[in-house]
Parts: structure tokens; sequence; C-alpha cells
């Protein structure tokens, strides 16, 4: 097993850069498990070993955090806060472009967080997303087959986003309509009244947006698919027959119509029943759910290739190696996935690589042959 993990390493590991990014050093304070905490990176990999608990995958969130401005693993921030103090701040410099770049992100208990980039705090977090491009690996990528729907459109979301802002800005403005079009069915059900003028106004706000959105998300998922199908086939030797199906009402018909047909149920239910904000992405084995119908390694072998998609996808629009994290990775890989995915990246190029494991020796052995630079945190 450790001889398979080494040379899916060396692969990875084997780069070429075609722009150059990496995390320098970090510096925690009261973040999570983490009174005090910097570390000094290597360029190529970065190992947290250590028992269960110990704040390992703590640390690849907090470098979570300084590329999308929020906890990959907990959705409120305050939480993020160790128990007992007041706030937290993470501080990062990063290597890009050969720059020197500082990013900070803090929150204290009652305010709203902040995000600084040397030392200019950002208005709206969203300008910051695709800067830092970062892709992580997590057995808590499970929650992609076993939650809702939002939880897939915000997979698609945050990868279109790390490429295209204005998709995000559309994003962003698309919900605060929704909601106030909500807003207003409520208001229409409390006082018995409806102003179809003052409706139309939303329904043609969200259409022009819902239809730009649905065209991207359309366009991003024709040329996802076919390096998703790509991936998973060497990872399971063409073995199986997996789908990712983007579902949607737009499909039919155009928003604008929709909105206009489902009026009467809209104002039934007091909220806007058909959008973008319902698309989902099927995951699919055998046309079949595989959250029903797959075994754990065949939604295990799903996950992986759809975050090795991320990358690839991600690296090729960008023209930069996104920082990948590794969490609890060679827990979660058995051999022969492992060689499978050997055999796919075997002339790919990775960059910086971040890597969380409860053994110690054994990942000393694997980064010691990669005759690669590396560090080694036991925490």
């Amino acid at each position: 097993m450790t001889a398979v993990i080494l040379f899916f390493l060396n692969n990875f590991l084997n780069t070429r850069t075609d722009s150059q990014m990496y995390l320098k050093k970090i510096s925690l304070f009261n973040y999570k498990n983490f009174s005090e905490a910097n570390f000094d990176f290597d360029q190529k990999i970065n190992c947290f070993v250590g028992k269960n608990g110990i704040g390992k995958t703590n640390v690849l969130d907090a470098i979570y955090h300084l590329s999308y401005g929020k906890s990959y693993f907990n959705p409120l921030a305050v939480q993020n806060i160790k128990h007992g103090e007041e706030f937290f701040v993470i501080d990062g410099v990063f290597e890009k472009n050969n720059r020197e770049e500082q990013i900070v992100c803090s929150l204290k208990k009652g305010q709203k967080k902040i995000l600084k980039r040397n030392s200019k705090q950002y208005e709206k977090f969203s300008d910051h997303i695709g800067f830092i491009p970062l892709v992580i690996i997590s057995p808590a990528d499970r929650d992609l087959i076993v939650e809702g729907s939002e939880t897939r459109r915000k997979f698609i979301d945050s990868v279109i986003s790390q490429l295209d802002s204005k998709y995000l800005q559309e994003l962003i403005q698309y919900q605060k309509i929704l909601s106030q079009r909500n807003a207003l069915l409520k208001y229409f059900a409390l006082n018995h009244v409806f102003e179809t003028d003052t409706l139309s106004i939303y329904n043609e706000h969200l259409n022009a947006l819902g239809q730009s959105i649905f065209e991207k998300r359309k366009q991003f998922l024709e040329d996802f698919i076919p390096i998703f199908n790509k991936h998973h086939q060497a990872i399971t030797g063409s073995e199986e027959s997996v789908q990712l199906v983007y579902e949607s009402h737009l499909h039919e018909k155009n928003l604008l119509m929709l909105l206009q047909e489902n009026i009467n149920k809209d104002r039934a239910l007091h909220y806007t029943s058909v959008g973008i904000h319902r698309d989902d992405l099927l995951f699919e084995i055998d046309h079949y759910a595989i959250k029903k119908f797959g075994s754990q390694g065949q939604q295990k072998s799903f996950l992986i290739s759809l975050k090795l998609a991320q990358f690839e996808f991600v690296k090729k629009i960008s023209g930069v190696n996104p920082i990948l994290l590794f969490d609890d990775i060679f827990d979660k890989l058995d051999a022969s996935r492992v060689e499978k995915i050997i055999e796919m990246v075997n002339n790919d190029s990775f960059g910086q690589l971040f890597i969380s494991d409860t053994h110690p020796e054994r990942t000393e052995s694997i980064v010691k042959s990669t005759h690669q630079s590396y560090k080694i945190f036991n925490l």
C-alpha cells in the first residue's frame, strides 16, 4: 500500500508549473482548537500527523478559509472561534507570480467577518473568490451524495465562481431578488392582496439572471462531465457506468414562462417553486441514484473522480496549479483505487500539497521516498 501511495505522490508532484503559487506560512489565533500556532511551509509537500482530534483537519480548514473566506466543515462562522475566546484570526502569506500576498481572515463575536488582502479589506468577499485556487478532498465530501440538492448546487457554483466573477455576482443578485419575491408572496398572503405588476418586475429580473446562470451551468457541465468521466474510467478501469445529470426546470422552458405558469402554486406555497435555485446535479451509476444503489467503494471512486476533475478543470481555465488539500486521504483510498489514479495522473502536474494523516511513520516513509522537498508537522 505504501509503495502504491508513494508512486501516486511522485506523479502528482512531478510538476511543471504554469503559474507559480504556494502558501509560505500561516498563523492561527484562537482558531478552533488552537490558541496560537505558526507554520512555515514547504513549496511542495506538507504533512500534518497525529492522533484523531488533535487539529490536523483544522489546519487544512484554515488554509481553505484563506481561499474561500469560510470554513469547509462548519458553516457557522462563530463556531470556528476557540471555546472561551472572543475572536479568531487566520494570517497567511502566499507567493503568487513572484509576488508576496498576505491574506488575513478574522472574526469577532457579534461582528462581521473581515477578509483582507495586503492590509486592504475586501468590501465583498466575492471579490476574493478565485484569487487563491484550491481544491480539497475529504471524507466530508460524502455530503455531496447524501445531502440535498443545495449541496450539489454549491459544488457547481464554487467551481464556476473561482473562474467567473460575473457568474458569482449574478448568483448573489439572483438570491437577493428571489428573497424579495418570496417576501412579496408572503405579504400578499398575509394581507389578502395581489399586485400583478409588482410581481412582474421581480419575474423579469429573475428571468434575466436565471437564464444567464442556467446557460453557464449547462456549459460548465458540458465541459466538465467528459473530464469527470475520464478520471472515473481510469480509477475504476472502465468497469462501471456513471452519470452526472444536470436537472433543471429551464431545460423545458424559459424562467419567465415557468414563473407565470406556476403563480397559483407560488401564491399557495408563499415561495418561488421554480427556478435555478431548484437545480440539481444527479449522481448516478447505471442510471440509478448512486446514493441508493452504489456501494461505499463506488461512491468513494465517484467523489474522488469529481474532485480530481475539479482540480483539472480549474487548472486548465485559470492556468494556475490549485493548492490541493488531502484530508485523511491515506485511510480512505485502498491500493487498487490508488493504482488506478496513478495510471490516470502519470503525466499530470500538481503544485503544493497538504496532507493530514494519523500514522507518522507511514507518512514519513512515503514523502521521503518521493525525492521531493517536504515538511512534516507533528501535532
